[in-house]
């Protein structure tokens, strides 16, 4: 199994079909720790008829309410965590797909009607946007850092040939329910690749614009935030996969 890339040398006819195909309606989880001031913006980008679920981690900037009040479902996640945050927001959701994307600005939403179209149409089952930096200090040298190891690390263990994982993401809900996952901290996404690779799920990416955020990240604001980032992500490449027998050597596997 392979990671695959949009390639730019898609003809017109397959542009104008998914131009004009519908667009089944998605849930979007947004995990949320104090983000008031990308709020507004980051939920006037998400599709009409979409459901936006914010799921507040312990905001103390009124986060949770702001959300409310611009017409978000808010779902509280007592237990601090990226992982909890997204998770919770999983449970939550009811439509048949699902999609993750910061809270922070950095991301748009309006760009997952076409990860959701082509699940929809069949494409892929588990779809990650890969970062382009668009903007001074929109990918800090040390995250980017950390990005291109654990994707090195995921190529042995899984032979995904992604180049990134990030947090803009889709797939069906069932899907994803089906998983099982587990992490609560910074190896969520990273174990949603891993266990997908594993269950037979089809992994791809494409690109998409990735902008300076707002205010400072929880996770990759600091080398120190960074590489507990990584210390997270290695803990789930070793775990073995569902059914491998107990103490069972993978190649190619960090030990």
């Amino acid at each position: 199994m392979s990671g695959v890339t949009d390639s730019p040398l898609a003809g017109p006819s397959s542009a104008h079909a998914h131009a004009h195909a519908p667009v089944p309606p998605a849930d979007i989880v947004l995990p949320c720790l104090d983000e008031a001031a990308a709020l507004p913006r980051v939920l006037d980008a998400v599709p009409d008829g979409w459901r936006a679920i914010v799921v507040d981690n312990g905001s103390t900037d009124g986060s949770a309410e702001l959300a409310r009040s611009l017409g978000a479902t808010v779902v509280h996640e007592p237990r601090r965590g990226f992982g909890a945050a997204c998770h919770a927001g999983l449970l939550a959701a009811e439509a048949e797909f699902v999609c993750f994307c910061d809270c922070d600005g950095s991301l748009d939403p309006g760009l997952l009607p076409a990860f959701v179209r082509r699940i929809a149409d069949g494409e892929t089952d588990l779809l990650l946007g890969r970062r382009r930096p668009e903007g001074r200090g929109a990918w800090p040298l040390h995250a980017r850092a950390g990005n291109i190891a654990l994707a090195r690390m995921l190529r042995r263990r899984t032979g995904l040939r992604l180049r990134d994982l990030g947090p803009m993401r889709a797939g069906r809900r069932t899907d994803l329910l089906a998983l099982g996952l587990t992490d609560r901290r910074s190896g969520y996404p990273l174990q949603m690749v891993v266990s997908a690779a594993d269950a037979g799920l089809r992994v791809t990416e494409t690109d998409v614009p990735y902008r300076p955020r707002s205010g400072k990240s929880k996770v990759t604001g600091t080398w120190r935030g960074t590489w507990q980032a990584v210390h997270d992500m290695r803990a789930v490449l070793r775990r073995p996969p569902a059914g491998t027998a107990p103490g069972a050597v993978r190649p190619g596997v960090p030990r």
